[in-house]
């Protein structure tokens, strides 16, 4: 059994950036993107781990694989309502105060990014239980440490609060039951299958680490083009236009001027 109990200590990086979480969650609008974004992803995330309960040939991990994705669908509803009950809060009072009810909630996944929780980086029918099972511990692992952070941060409201504790203990068991089958069914290679996939991990954040500083790189460069060298080619047509003699200009060839009803 993994001995680390998230809910008791976060992640060092986490623990390091806990006043960046705590501003994050102390806006209204950004409480509630984030607690809707991660109703999409615990919900898409019990879809394929459904999906792998369905594909996978040993009993027992069927039946852990479908309460696991139960549980991965009940904590979307929980987050979904919980999000829907501050925005029903936040309707009430703007209403009564004659402000736009979800002013600036539109976009429930625009601010920030949400845990690396789920199993967007796999495709679950390709990839074998040993390999499935060190991804979904390291996720639920980095889930459990995020979500104990988060239940800390938003001590002023106590129902999201509850929300997260109960989440986190689920978190905790799904981290605890995916180490232990993985030593099960591959007990002399199951700390190779977690390293690689710590590997994997990191390969894919340095990608979409990378894709990001490249999008602000691009976006930088056609910046100064449009401000900078635009103006330039500006400049010269407008000099070169102004060298330009008004009217039509005849054409001559060969010596002569070509008629101007010529169709050569």
């Amino acid at each position: 059994m993994c001995r680390a109990m998230p809910q008791e200590h976060g992640a060092r990086m986490d623990r390091m950036l806990r006043p960046v979480h705590r501003w994050i969650w102390s806006d209204f609008d950004r409480r509630v993107r984030k607690l809707l974004r991660f109703a999409e992803v615990e919900t898409d995330g019990g879809r394929d781990i459904l999906r792998a309960a369905e594909v996978t040939p040993d009993p027992l991990l069927r039946r852990l694989y479908l309460a696991h994705a139960i549980d991965e669908l009940h904590h979307g509803r929980l987050f979904r309502a919980r999000g829907g009950a501050l925005l029903h809060a936040r309707s009430g009072r703007a209403v009564r105060q004659g402000a736009t009810p979800v002013d600036g909630v539109g976009d429930a996944g625009a601010f920030f990014p949400v845990l690396d929780h789920g199993l967007d980086d796999l495709h679950v029918d390709d990839e074998p239980d040993e390999s499935l099972l060190a991804f979904l511990h390291l996720s639920e692992k980095a889930a459990a440490s995020r979500f104990a952070i988060y239940r800390d941060v938003v001590d002023d409201d106590p129902p999201t609060r509850a929300v997260f504790e109960e989440i986190l203990r689920d978190e905790v068991f799904h981290m605890n039951y995916t180490y232990t089958q993985l030593a099960r069914i591959s007990p002399h290679t199951y700390r190779g299958r977690l390293w690689r996939a710590r590997f994997s991990r990191l390969w894919k954040r340095y990608v979409r680490v990378a894709a990001a500083i490249g999008g602000v790189i691009s976006t930088g460069i056609l910046t100064l083009q449009y401000f900078i060298v635009l103006p330039l080619f500006v400049w010269f047509a407008r000099r070169a236009a102004r060298r330009e003699h008004e009217g039509w200009s005849p054409v001559v060839r060969n010596g002569q001027a070509v008629a101007p009803t010529s169709q050569y």
